[in-house]
C-alpha cells in the first residue's frame, strides 16, 4: 500500500474520532433545543436519542476495523483474509448507518418541518451518502481482493 493511502486513512481515522466526540457532547443540546422548538410530544426527543445514538455503535466498531486495516497495512499484509474480513466489517457497519438514517427519515422530515429548518435533512442525506459511499469502496476493494485471487477465502 502506498505511503500517501496509508496517511490519507490516517488523516480520515482522525477526522472520524474528532466527529464523533463533537457527536457525543453536541448531541444531547441539540435534540433537547429541537424538542423545545418544535412542540410535538417529548417522546420525539427519546426516539431521536435512540436512533442516532444507535448509529454511533456501528461508527465506533468501523473506526475501529479501519484502525485495524491501517495495522495491516502498515504489515504488507493489505490483502490478507483478515483485511477482507476487516473490510467486509466495514462494509456492513457502512451499511447499517445508512439504513438507520433512512429509518429516521421521517422524523428528521418532522423537526426540520416544524423548525422550519432544511439543514436537518441535508445532514441525513449527507451522512446516508458517506456512508454508503464508504460500503461501496470496502465492497469494490473485497472483490478485487477476490478476482486477482490474491486471496482464498
Amino acid at each position: 500500500m502506498k505511503r500517501s493511502s496509508k496517511i490519507f486513512l490516517n488523516v480520515a481515522v482522525f477526522i472520524g474520532g474528532s466527529i464523533l466526540t463533537l457527536f457525543i457532547f453536541l448531541l444531547p443540546m441539540v435534540t433537547t433545543g429541537l424538542s423545545r422548538v418544535i412542540l410535538v410530544s417529548a417522546y420525539l426527543q427519546y426516539l431521536g436519542f435512540i436512533g442516532l445514538y444507535g448509529a454511533v455503535t456501528p461508527f465506533l466498531f468501523a473506526l475501529y476495523q479501519t484502525i485495524k486495516f491501517i495495522g495491516y497495512a502498515n504489515k504488507n499484509e493489505a490483502l490478507s483474509e483478515l483485511s477482507v474480513k476487516t473490510l467486509k466489517n466495514i462494509r456492513c457497519c457502512g451499511i447499517t448507518i445508512s439504513l438507520l438514517y433512512v429509518i429516521a427519515m421521517p422524523l428528521l422530515f418532522l423537526m426540520a418541518d416544524g423548525d422550519d429548518a432544511p439543514g436537518i435533512i441535508l445532514f441525513a442525506l449527507l451522512v446516508i451518502f458517506s456512508t454508503s459511499v464508504s460500503a461501496v469502496f470496502a465492497n469494490i476493494f473485497e472483490k478485487r481482493c477476490h478476482s486477482n485471487k490474491l486471496i482464498r477465502c
